[in-house]
């Protein structure tokens, strides 16, 4: 059973998009679908899956999917908001949060982006990029 914590509609919304998303990825070779849904400062909604590849590090994230489709709407000053993560690992909810790459792209494209994704204890989290992210890379 994943507890919740105090979620807007919005939120809710997002985290739902989510776990649509996953049920779409492609991961054969690990069988951990991970999809991803964030709100651009703009108001609108994308959402991304992992693609995996049988050369492993040449697959994409959900999160990164996102931002891209994100990116290919709205363009390269698109700031994103919040972003939900949701996975399953053979039809069961997993905790993820997102790789360190994942983080990095997210704090790129919004430095104060909120980030909703299931704890290893399989509690909903909410959290400020900048926090998963201490120290971000910046040029």
């Amino acid at each position: 059973m994943v507890r919740q914590i105090s979620l807007s509609r919005q939120e809710k919304s997002l985290l739902k998009l989510a776990r649509k998303a996953a049920r779409k990825a492609y991961a054969p070779y690990s069988s951990f679908k991970v999809g991803a849904a964030l709100r651009t400062t703009s108001g609108h909604i994308y959402s991304g899956c992992n693609v995996e590849d049988v050369s492993f590090p040449l697959g994409t994230c959900a999160e990164r999917n996102a931002i891209a489709a994100a990116v290919r709407e709205e363009g390269a000053k698109m700031k994103v908001a919040e972003i939900a993560i949701a996975a399953f690992k053979q039809s069961k909810h997993a905790s993820v949060a997102p790789c360190g790459g994942c983080r990095q792209a997210i704090y790129e494209f919004g430095s104060m982006t909120k980030v909703i994704f299931l704890d290893g204890r399989r509690n909903v989290r909410k959290m400020l990029i900048g926090e998963l992210l201490p120290e971000a890379f910046r040029f």
